[in-house]
């Protein structure tokens, strides 16, 4: 029962935050609702798990590897690697 109530409170925060990644300022904003949506979705899945062995599991491991790739992509296009000018 308390797994229920814990993942709706998580699936509640999650669609309060489809606002700010709709009508968020800039990309920065909109990138970390998505870590915040992943976030929520890997422990809602979790927590549905916590009952019974099912395939929750793996969705849970599956939203978390996205989270983390989409973070790192994200990371990488706005904010490369600085070179050096030096031929040295």
């Amino acid at each position: 029962m308390i797994e229920d109530a814990l993942a709706l409170a998580l699936l509640l925060v999650a669609t309060v935050s489809l606002g700010r990644l709709v009508y968020g300022p800039g990309s920065v904003d909109r990138m970390l609702v998505a870590q915040l949506m992943g976030s929520a979705g890997v422990a809602v899945a979790l927590t549905l798990n916590s009952g019974s062995p099912s395939g929750a599991l793996v969705v849970a491991l599956v939203l978390a590897l996205l989270a983390a790739v989409s973070g790192a992509a994200f990371a990488r296009r706005f904010h490369p690697p600085e070179r050096d000018g030096g031929d040295g």
